[in-house]
């Protein structure tokens, strides 16, 4: 493991990337860091005005790319930023070219030539995280922002990105530290051994601290569903209507619809928003006994993809004579945690007393997937479901990575059976031992303490140019 104060770029490498999306715009980005990035420009840049060749720290220039033959590539800008003053906290250059497919990548190709290396996805936030720039909950938070699709995800990105989320995990490890004192303090002056009194208000005291601890793993519920986005599976016996309403959730013919039960053999997945969140809404094959050998592997894919939704959007066909019995059946078994049933085609049925009363028992929503009668209905239902599975945003204190869950978790252990060893009385080497191991699982979530194995895994997500 590394610590914190050993953090140093050992890469003498100058790195360069396209930093743009690929493809046709009006301007691409080509980015160069490390100690020989000025020396490459200055190698290939010719300025317009003779006087303006030098580089002076953030001064943008404008002049021309060339290659070794001095041959012009493209009309530039570039501009110069000093070690400890740039993205990286390395020497870095950003050159600014016409956008196009070719113009960016003849640039990039002269600049390897001349001795720079091609960046790997995430090393120029790697750099800046390993010339201490950002913590690693920050470098985070940089692909979190690149991937965010809606406002809320963007909201929590920002907040990791500005540091809140950081500082909130420092508070609490502060804390974790300076019990730890107290309880080491025991060990180097074994006169001063912790009275019975104050042994309880350290128990106190991590006991609060646990709390705290648990609130924010607890947002991990919420918050990979705004990493992630809400998933949604449509499922259902046969015909029931599943294709039509996800059909109408996208607002196109995406799903093939036909009267022949059992056209849907395997899911189709697709992105929409709603309320304002990501939500992956999936068409399943309809769940019936017998079938053919492909229809029964598009039931078993169902079955797999119902247990591992967030929510499940059952669908009864009220047409059918048997459609109550037939619910009765399908709700007896153990569908999801979450579920909510829709009885469609209500358009084609008249509805009885005793039939109003059965679903109404059942929370059933009537709907018409033709007619779209109460699909309005079934979406502010959906959205408020969404909401219910939500944390509360206002603090940005929300944690969107497993990784952090995890840490967050082994730390409560650590935690735990620290307090256990002090209401036992036990020996306060041991005690200390659970707390430091503690202190350094909430250290590996900014990155105090890291190894490269944490790096490679993190950085590996990232994009090319980021």
């Amino acid at each position: 493991m590394t610590s914190a104060s050993q953090k140093s770029s050992t890469n003498e490498d100058t790195i360069v990337a396209i930093i743009t999306p690929p493809g046709e715009g009006g301007i691409a980005a080509i980015r160069l860091a490390g100690g020989q990035s000025l020396a490459l420009l200055s190698k290939h840049f010719r300025a317009v005005r003779k006087n303006e060749s030098d580089f002076k720290p953030f001064l943008m220039r404008y002049g021309f790319f060339v290659d070794d033959k001095l041959e012009k590539i493209d009309e530039i800008l570039a501009v110069f930023m000093p070690k400890e003053r740039s993205y990286t906290g390395l020497e870095q250059i950003e050159i600014f070219s016409h956008g196009g497919s070719l113009v960016a990548k003849k640039i990039q190709e002269i600049l390897l030539k001349s001795g720079a290396r091609a960046a790997e996805p995430g090393e120029f936030t790697k750099l800046a995280f390993l010339s201490g720039r950002i913590d690693l909950s920050k470098a985070e938070a940089v692909a979190e922002i690149i991937e965010a699709n809606t406002q809320k995800s963007f909201d929590v990105a920002r907040e990791h990105l500005i540091g809140n989320y950081s500082k909130h995990i420092e508070k609490l490890r502060t804390e974790l530290i300076e019990i730890l004192a107290e309880v080491e303090a025991s060990i180097d002056f074994p006169e001063e051994e912790i009275d019975p009194e104050e042994t309880s208000k350290l128990v106190k005291r991590l006991s609060n601290l646990a709390r705290s601890i648990k609130e924010l793993a607890d947002s991990y519920s919420g918050g990979r569903i705004i990493s992630e986005g809400f998933k949604v599976a449509i499922a259902g016996r046969p015909n029931a209507g599943k294709s039509s309403l996800f059909n109408l959730l996208l607002k196109q013919e995406r799903a093939l619809v036909t009267p022949t039960p059992g056209t849907t053999r395997d899911y189709l997945s697709e992105w929409i928003e709603l309320g304002g969140q990501a939500v992956n809404i999936i068409d399943t094959a309809g769940l019936r006994s017998g079938g053919g050998v492909i229809e029964k592997a598009g039931q078993s894919s169902a079955k797999k993809i119902m247990n591992q939704a967030d929510l499940i959007v059952w669908m009864a066909d009220l047409s059918q004579k048997k459609w109550a019995d037939f619910l009765s059946e399908d709700l007896s078994e153990d569908l999801n945690r979450n579920s909510i049933i829709l009885g469609n085609k209500i358009d084609k049925v008249s509805l009885d007393e005793k039939t109003k009363k059965f679903i109404s028992d059942h929370n059933v929503l009537p709907l018409s997937c033709l007619t779209s009668q109460g699909v309005d209905s079934f979406k502010s239902v959906l959205v408020n479901r969404i909401a219910e599975s939500m944390p509360d945003l206002t603090s940005g204190l929300v944690v969107t990575s497993a990784r952090h869950m995890q840490k967050l978790k082994s730390a409560l252990d650590e935690i735990a059976q620290a307090k256990s060893k002090l209401a036992e009385n036990q020996s306060p080497e041991l005690t200390a031992l659970d707390l430091r191991q503690a202190a350094s699982e909430l250290a590996e979530i900014t990155g105090r303490i890291y190894n490269e194995d944490i790096l490679g895994q993190i950085f590996s997500k990232f994009c090319i140019g980021k």
